[in-house]
């Protein structure tokens, strides 16, 4: 069997809980929403900021790494865009939404628990799961500008007399992720130590992030299947069956190949390479799916796609990972 499997199938019962927990309603019915808020502020920044913080700046600044997994994801996205366009003109806000959920992986909630389980006691996986984390980030706030600017044109509204660069860069500044990660990077091109009680604070918090994050993607993704009759998507079963095939074909096979080609052209080898490579694998985000459904905007298509790739990333990351290998 392949090593993947273990921590892949302990991630998978962690989500499956919390889609038991929801179907059978033994919680609030906002629980999801209360833990996706709480590991988005404060225990998701904690992991990053110490886990950054205790790793030697010129380990962090894998400029290589950082390079080719950025290079594969905004080609990725690039490409979903230029499809997107091609099918439906004019309509900048299907195209980033699209080009999210085909780039946008899981590497906080998924990708950290999982290459933790890979690699015990290695600092290197945290911090290359918090590098790919930070730089999905700031997909996330382009795609966020794109569907905004879109809407307000569509609406006739001209409520932001900010350039899209500004905008972005405001949205990143006010990230609780950009925060904490940009903490962590200074405080290790300082070379200061924590306090010893602060830094098991952050990292015990920090340690919870995971089991939170994925029960509380279990039970949205429990919630985005049963509510699936209510909402009122216009395109025929083939053509979501087509477009569904589209994004995880972009997600699960396209991403990783050029994050193996470009990350072998700048030379990253070793673990960093496989770390790169996996993260790349992974399953779309459900933070896309909170995204549409906030914009309304292929709402099912954004829920189908997550639990799709969730379901294929059981084939396909064991066979990418012994490939690696």
């Amino acid at each position: 069997m392949s090593p993947i499997l273990t921590p892949l199938f302990a991630v998978l019962a962690m989500m499956l809980l919390g889609s038991l927990v929801q179907k059978l309603r033994l919680l609030p019915p906002d629980t999801d929403m209360v833990l996706n808020q709480y590991v988005y502020y404060v225990a998701f920044p904690a992991i990053m900021l110490i886990a950054l913080a205790q790793t030697p700046i010129d380990e962090i600044l894998q400029w290589g790494f950082i390079a080719g997994y950025s290079l594969a994801m905004l080609i990725t996205y690039l490409l979903v865009i230029l499809v997107s366009y091609i099918t439906n003109k004019g309509r900048a806000d299907l195209a980033a939404l699209r080009a999210l959920n085909s780039t946008f992986g899981n590497t906080a909630f998924i990708g950290i628990p999982l290459l933790s389980m890979l690699f015990p006691g290695e600092q290197t996986a945290l911090t290359a799961a918090a590098i790919a984390s930070l730089l999905s980030v700031i997909v996330f706030a382009l795609a966020l500008v794109v569907i905004e600017l879109y809407q307000e044109k569509s609406s006739g509204k001209q409520e932001y007399k900010q350039s899209p660069l500004v905008i972005v860069a405001l949205s990143l500044i006010k990230n609780p992720v950009v925060i904490g990660s940009a903490i962590g990077v200074l405080l290790s091109a300082l070379k200061f130590e924590l306090f010893e009680p602060i830094s098991i604070m952050l990292r015990q918090i920090g340690m919870t992030s995971s089991p939170c994050a994925l029960f509380a993607i279990g039970m949205v993704l429990a919630k985005a299947s049963g509510s699936q009759e209510s909402y009122n998507e216009k395109s025929s079963v083939l053509n979501q069956i087509a477009e569904l095939s589209w994004i995880n074909v972009a997600k699960l096979f396209i991403q990783p190949a050029l994050a193996y080609i470009l990350l072998s052209a700048f030379g990253i080898e070793g673990d960093y390479f496989v770390m790169g490579v996996l993260l790349a694998s992974l399953p779309t985000a459900a933070s896309v799916y909170l995204l549409a459904e906030r914009y309304q905007i292929k709402v099912m298509i954004s829920a189908q796609a997550i639990m799709l790739g969730t379901v294929l990333s059981i084939v396909t990351l064991p066979l990418i990972d012994n490939f690696l290998h």
